[in-house]
């Protein structure tokens, strides 16, 4: 059995994982679901102050993911949705994991791909310079664009109010739309011609609006490293929210298949 890393993206919290754990868990495998720095709390209470979600910084995420990780009696298998899929990359580059899949990843330094349904998706986040400084949400309506379009209204507005918190605006500004033209290396950067990097997977839904497969699969094309295992596969018609929506048992099996197989 293995030791399994669960790594949650923007504008949610480690209870994106809720059905996950258990399922993972049932399986005999060791499952941890690490919150960002100040994200330990419940969703209601990052709502009622969000100033630690404000004041989260990339660099800091990652360094207490990594002390999560190599606290671990073995090297875990990493699985990151979202931007988590983002986190998941750098610390594969940065040598942890076992192996690595990334669902619906939101890309690294370097991946210049932005389809208009990313674009419309970011807009509330990107119509206001002020929100850089802020913790920046979405609306039920926005919410349900980006993230839950393949369900019903009902459905959609169940999923915000049970899941949806704001993001750190300096992240969606800095590396939605900064970090490819800014000279040098940013804190986003990953080395894609590492060749000890574990094997890694990108897993897109073909009906997300926010990290569209073209995203993806550019991100995974970028990968070039001789001797290194990288794959792409695309879930037709899931959205972003896939880790979620009705079928989540496929993509969790699917993932736990493609890294029980290549894990090293």
């Amino acid at each position: 059995m293995s030791t399994i890393v669960l790594i949650h993206g923007l504008w949610v919290t480690p209870r994106s994982w809720e059905h996950w754990i258990p399922y993972y868990r049932a399986k005999g495998h060791t499952v941890v679901a690490p919150a960002y720095p100040g994200f330990e709390v419940e969703v209601e209470a990052l709502r009622a102050d969000p100033t630690v979600i404000a004041e989260l910084t990339v660099p800091e995420t990652v360094a207490h993911l990594e002390q999560v990780i190599t606290a671990l009696p073995e090297k875990p298998i990493l699985i990151g949705h979202s931007f988590g899929g983002t986190l998941t990359q750098l610390l594969l580059d940065r040598g942890h994991g076992a192996a690595g899949v990334v669902i619906d990843s939101a890309p690294p330094e370097g991946i210049r791909v932005t389809p208009p349904s990313q674009l419309k998706s970011l807009f509330p986040i990107l119509n206001n310079p002020a929100k850089r400084h802020q913790a920046a949400g979405f609306t039920p309506e926005q919410f349900h664009y980006a993230f839950t379009n393949t369900l019903p209204e009902d459905a959609a507005r169940e999923t915000y109010d049970r899941y949806a918190i704001p993001a750190p605006g300096s992240w969606v500004w800095s590396y939605g739309l900064i970090a490819n033209f800014k000279p040098g290396k940013q804190e986003t950067w990953v080395d894609f011609h590492n060749e000890n990097r574990a094997p890694l997977l990108f897993i897109a839904g073909g009906k997300d609006h926010i990290m569209p497969p073209a995203v993806n699969r550019s991100n995974a094309n970028h990968y070039q490293a001789p001797g290194t295992v990288t794959e792409f596969h695309e879930f037709p018609e899931r959205s972003h929210w896939t880790c979620g929506e009705p079928g989540w048992e496929a993509v969790a099996d699917y993932a736990l298949e493609w890294a029980l197989k290549h894990a090293r």
